[in-house]
C-alpha cells in the first residue's frame, strides 16, 4: 500500500507549483467552507492570542491560515521530487552563523515553533549547513504517514532521531558535530513535567527537554524568524538565542524561546499552527513550583 500511495503522490509532486496551488485552493475551499476543520479551535486560540483585534480582523487571519496549511501540505508533496536548485531559488537563509559555529563549538540545538512550512525549514537547513543536520520528531499514529514524512525528511541524508526514545538514539552522533532540531513549542503529556510561563496571554506550559539537553550539553542554542514574502518562498532568518547555556538561570533559556516565539506570531501570525489544541492544559495552583515567568501566575 505505501509504494502505491507513495508512486501516486510522486507524480503528483512531478506537476508545477502553480498546478499544485490550484489544487490547493481547490482544497482549502472545501476545508474552510464545507467541513469546517477545527475552525472553533483555530477562531478560540485566536480570540484569546489577539483579544485587541476585531472578529473581521481574526477571520482574516484564520482564513490565511487555513490557506497556509494547505499549503504546507502540498509543499511537502513537492518535496518528493523537487530539486536542491529549486528549493534552494525559493528557500533563503542567513547560514552564516552555522558556519561561525561550527568553527568554535562542536554542536549547535536548535529551539524550532510550528510555523509553516517546518518541513522545508528542515529539508533546506539540512543541505545549506555543515553540521550534520539531526531532526528529532515524534512518531504519527498512521504508519503510512509516518513512513512518507520520515522519507521526505531524510531525503537528502538528514538523520531522524524518535522523540520517544531520544537520549538512546542521539548515541552514534554525540562525537560528531551536530545541529540538534527540536520543535520547542510542543505540550508535554503531564501538565506538572513541563515549565509553565505566560505564552500569547495565556499560562502555557512547555516541554522541559529542550532546555535541559542544552544546558547539560553546554551548546549553543539558535532559534528563528520564519517569514513568507509571498506563496512558496519562505525567508529563515537564524539568531544566537543562547551561546553558553549553562550559565543561565533555569527557566532563562525558555523564556528567551517564548518572547522570540510570540514575535514572530505576532509578525506574520498566519504562519503559525492555530488548529493546534496548544492550551489544553489548564494552570493550577499546584504547578507553582514549575513556573519560570518573571510575571507572577494567575490568581485562580
Amino acid at each position: 500500500m505505501y509504494y502505491v500511495v507513495y508512486g501516486v503522490l510522486y507524480l503528483v509532486s512531478l506537476l508545477p507549483f502553480f498546478i499544485l496551488y490550484r489544487i490547493s485552493d481547490f482544497l482549502f475551499a472545501l476545508i474552510y467552507y464545507v467541513f469546517r476543520y477545527r475552525r472553533n479551535v483555530v477562531m478560540n486560540n485566536l480570540r484569546s492570542s489577539f483579544p485587541e483585534k476585531s472578529e473581521s480582523e481574526l477571520q482574516t487571519i484564520a482564513r490565511r491560515f487555513y490557506l497556509n496549511f494547505v499549503d504546507n501540505w502540498i509543499e511537502t508533496i513537492k518535496l518528493l521530487s523537487i530539486s536542491r536548485k529549486n528549493l534552494n531559488k525559493r528557500v533563503s537563509g542567513n547560514f552564516e552563523i552555522f558556519q561561525n559555529l561550527y568553527h568554535r563549538s562542536t554542536s549547535v540545538q536548535a529551539n524550532l515553533g510550528h510555523f509553516f512550512n517546518w518541513e522545508i525549514m528542515t529539508l533546506h537547513a539540512g543541505i545549506n549547513q555543515p553540521y550534520v543536520f539531526l531532526t528529532v520528531y515524534l512518531p504519527q499514529s498512521n504508519r503510512l504517514m509516518n513512513r512518507l514524512l520520515l522519507h521526505v525528511r531524510a531525503r537528502w541524508g538528514n538523520p531522524q532521531l524518535q522523540s520517544t526514545n531520544i537520549a538512546k538514539e542521539i548515541l552514534p552522533w554525540r562525537k560528531e558535530k551536530y545541529l540538534l532540531a527540536l520543535g520547542a513549542d510542543q505540550s508535554p503529556a503531564h501538565p506538572e513535567s513541563g515549565y509553565w510561563l505566560y505564552f500569547m496571554n495565556r499560562p502555557t506550559v512547555f516541554l522541559k527537554g529542550p532546555e535541559k539537553f542544552a544546558r547539560i550539553q553546554n551548546i549553543p542554542v539558535v532559534m528563528m524568524t520564519t517569514t513568507r514574502p509571498k506563496r512558496g518562498h519562505y525567508h529563515f532568518n537564524y539568531f544566537l538565542l543562547a551561546e553558553d547555556p549553562k550559565t543561565l538561570a533555569d527557566g532563562e533559556l525558555i523564556r528567551r524561546y517564548v518572547k522570540h516565539l510570540e514575535e514572530n506570531i505576532r509578525l506574520q501570525p498566519d504562519l503559525y499552527l492555530w488548529s493546534h489544541k496548544r492550551w489544553k492544559h489548564v494552570w493550577k495552583p499546584e504547578y507553582e513550583s514549575s513556573w519560570v515567568d518573571t510575571m507572577p501566575p494567575p490568581l485562580v
